[in-house]
């Protein structure tokens, strides 16, 4: 898990973007790369902080392989008024109870789903997310670029 961020900086009232990772984004640039890449997490979280500090937001970014620190952490930006993007690996296709977690999201500050791969082009069970109907934003399919695109439109909300 890294950390950058537990709360908005008071003192400049940079807003603060919550960007999650879910079970084995940890393992970028490691696992499968034929499919996900060889950009680790490490450097997606660089390239994020980098594009923040252009836009004026700050990102806290976290991974966890445990479906229940990630709810945990939707909860704390609920509290916060922090919006989210999410990569939720494969909790995508099977969580309900992060679903119901980000709901208080999406009547908030709103989430951005992301994927590296398109799940829609994979096996069948990926192509339904849990989750896209309630995202402000759904991304798909272009890599680690993702994310800069999800954060990129956050910003604009803000």
């Amino acid at each position: 898990m890294t950390s950058l961020r537990a709360a908005t900086d008071a003192t400049t009232a940079i807003p603060t973007v919550l960007v999650l990772n879910g079970p084995n984004l940890d393992r970028l640039g490691k696992r499968q790369p034929e499919i996900y890449g060889a950009t680790t997490l490490a450097d997606v979280e660089s390239e994020l902080r980098t594009l923040a500090k252009e836009l004026g937001v700050v990102v806290d970014c976290r991974q966890s392989n445990y479906e229940g620190q990630l709810i945990e952490w939707v909860h704390e930006a609920a509290d916060y008024g922090w919006p989210v993007i999410i990569n939720p690996g494969g909790l995508t296709h099977t969580s309900v109870a992060l679903r119901d977690a980000l709901a208080e999201i999406a009547d908030g500050p709103g989430f951005h789903e992301v994927h590296i791969s398109n799940i829609h082009a994979r096996e069948e069970f990926r192509h339904h997310s849990y989750l896209s109907a309630l995202a402000a934003g759904v991304i798909v399919g272009c890599g680690t670029d993702g994310y800069s695109m999800a954060l990129r439109r956050v910003s604009t909300t803000l």
